[in-house]
């Protein structure tokens, strides 16, 4: 049995809504489903027909005669917008001016005395790449003659003693690690290794590249096991790919001396790699190092050598290129990096002001 209460508003409605009552009642009776139909029109009626409820304001009860000039003094003022400059005035009268801090940015050093890095007067044998002339004859080969000169210094001295201190902490690092592992005598002994691995790999090169003209046209790749010690078979078959792009040697191991900034080195190659005149450099390394970054000062030292041959009157050409080879002992193939004249010049600077440090260092000795 169904029970509707209806308010006296809608008392009208009261036979509509029965016999609306007795067809739902009546359908429902044989589908029971269709309930729904007389709940969705009673509440839709409902909703519709139901008068609108009379709300008060909540400031009603406000004395608007008493607050009139507050809200008239709100309304009627205006706030600018704040621009960057006023917010940054607001916050320096609160909080105090404001302390820029600078972008620290690494000074890069320059040399205070710039030397040419090629010599003008030796200009009469252009020696670049583009003209693929080849050089015939015996590679220079000139010996360091102690001449009891101990005040010039040498590449590597220079190199070694005006190192970073950042790098010294690594070599120290590197070397305490080493002690740690094989012990003091270990590593005296490990180090003796690389040294005379050092000079048997580059004794090895040497002789490969003074051979005669037939014995050169045989390719490294193809050199018989055993040729060479077993200490070093894995540093030439990891170089075996780029000496077959190294023609014309013009020196090998041959020392160079500048004679205006007064300092020695042994250059390891000149010679043309890829048809392009170089001072080359010859490295081994139990790691891989792809990138020209990884050979530390190496650039340095070939710049340096370059620019003493470039000023030592033995040498009747100019090298403007270099070359860093790297080679590695079990075998895989070695890393050539090439040193552009734009490079070159680069870490010409880069070693006079290294040069100079260490004249200042050792100006009292």
């Amino acid at each position: 049995m169904v029970f509707v209460h209806l308010s006296e508003s809608r008392r009208m409605h009261t036979n509509q809504l029965l016999n609306c009552i007795k067809r739902v009642v009546f359908c429902t009776k044989r589908t029971p489903h269709c309930t729904c139909l007389f709940e969705r029109y009673f509440t839709v009626h409902h909703v519709l027909r139901s008068p609108k409820k009379k709300t008060t304001s909540l400031y009603s009860s406000v004395d608007s005669g008493r607050y009139s000039s507050l809200v008239k003094s709100v309304v009627s003022t205006r706030v600018s917008s704040q621009t960057p400059e006023s917010i940054e005035e607001e916050n320096s009268h609160f909080y105090g001016p404001v302390v820029k801090s600078h972008t620290r940015t690494s000074k890069v050093k320059v040399p205070k005395h710039v030397h040419p890095f090629l010599n003008c007067d030796d200009d009469d044998d252009d020696d670049d790449g583009a003209h693929g002339r080849e050089f015939f004859g015996p590679p220079t080969r000139i010996s360091l003659q102690r001449d009891g000169k101990a005040s010039v210094p040498s590449v590597t001295r220079v190199l070694q003693d005006t190192l970073s201190p950042l790098q010294r902490f690594y070599l120290e690092r590197w070397k305490r690690r080493m002690i740690t592992e094989l012990g003091e005598e270990g590593f005296k002994e490990y180090t003796l290794n690389l040294f005379r691995q050092g000079g048997l790999f580059h004794n090895a090169v040497e002789n490969f590249l003074s051979q005669d003209a037939t014995a050169t046209e045989t390719k490294p790749a193809d050199v018989i096991p055993g040729s060479y010690p077993t200490e070093i078979e894995g540093y030439m078959e990891s170089i075996g790919y780029i000496l077959e792009d190294i023609s014309g040697v013009r020196a090998i191991e041959s020392t160079v001396h500048h004679g205006t900034l007064d300092y020695r080195g042994i250059v390891d190659c000149v010679a043309r790699y890829r048809g392009v005149l170089c001072a080359i450099e010859w490295k081994t390394s139990e790691k891989p190092k792809p990138h020209l970054s990884n050979t530390f000062d190496n650039p340095l030292q070939v710049a340096a050598y370059a620019g003493a041959l470039n000023g030592d009157n033995n040498y009747k050409y100019q090298v403007e290129k270099g070359l860093i080879v790297v080679a590695y002992k079990d075998g895989s193939p070695g890393h050539a990096h090439p040193l552009n004249s734009t490079q070159m010049l680069d870490y010409w600077e880069r070693w006079l002001v290294r040069l100079e440090e260490y004249m200042e260092k050792n100006k009292s000795r």
